[in-house]
């Protein structure tokens, strides 16, 4: 674990009875790309949950950098270094797409937050987010109030936010989810990027195979809440037991 970024330990969710998340062992180095999949129903975005601090375990442990965080806030774990994306666009459509970036920076640099104060009033938080909206490519909409961003523009505002947080760690929850087929390649290079060029650990809820496989370092297959299997992406598809429970034939 000491290399560890996200480490849980036994980590389970039980809701009226049902198991959501079954006893889930698993740690993801730091700068490691995590690519979560399984069937719809599988426990993936319980799991991120329960690893944000959305949801508390029915059992087991979380940590950051090997320091538990199981009983901690979502703000503290944020503070910790953990960023997170949802599956539909979580953005201030009334504010600005720099704006937007602009509070996820304060947040992490010490200003005010304040939605009311001109977004030019505190440079460093300025300089970070207009860096976070260069490497997603939305620096000519800037200006632009972010609920008229296309789907695919909110999504990369999603990520600059991420980017201006300074986060350690981003959980990223489908974020090919409703993506038009031109704009998955250029979501999935910013991906890449943040690993690559940013050094951040990414755990990546996502259904296109194609897109995991293609970023992924190691990819953990969920099914009924379980872990089947977290290997490199060639063993887990070549993997019996996962061509049977979710894959359903060769790849």
């Amino acid at each position: 674990m000491s290399n560890a970024a996200i480490s849980v330990d036994d980590l389970s969710l039980t809701i009226g009875g049902a198991k959501i998340v079954d006893g889930i062992t698993l740690s993801v180095a730091k700068g490691e790309t995590l690519g979560v999949i399984g069937p719809n129903g599988a426990g993936k975005t319980s799991l991120f949950n329960l690893i944000s601090g959305l949801r508390a375990p029915t059992r087991g442990k979380v940590f950051i950098n090997n320091f538990e965080v199981t009983n901690a806030t979502p703000a503290e774990r944020a503070k910790l270094g953990i960023g997170r994306t949802f599956q539909t666009s979580s953005v201030f459509a009334s504010l600005t797409v720099l704006e937007n970036a602009r509070l996820a920076a304060e947040a992490n640099l010490g200003g005010s937050m304040s939605m009311l104060r001109k977004a030019y009033s505190f440079k460093p938080a300025i300089a970070k987010a207009q860096e976070s909206l260069a490497v997603v490519g939305l620096t000519d909409r800037q200006f632009a109030l972010a609920g008229s961003l296309s789907h695919g523009d909110k999504r990369r505002l999603e990520i600059a936010i991420v980017l201006a947080s300074d986060s350690e760690v981003v959980l990223l929850d489908e974020p090919m989810a409703g993506m038009s087929v031109e704009n998955v390649p250029v979501l999935t290079e910013i991906i890449r990027s943040i690993s690559r060029d940013f050094g951040k650990t990414v755990l990546m809820v996502e259904h296109h195979m194609h897109v995991v496989l293609g970023l992924a370092d190691r990819v953990a297959v969920m099914h009924q809440g379980e872990l089947l299997i977290c290997a490199d992406p060639k063993t887990v598809v070549n993997d019996p037991t996962v061509q049977s429970a979710y894959l359903g034939e060769e790849l």
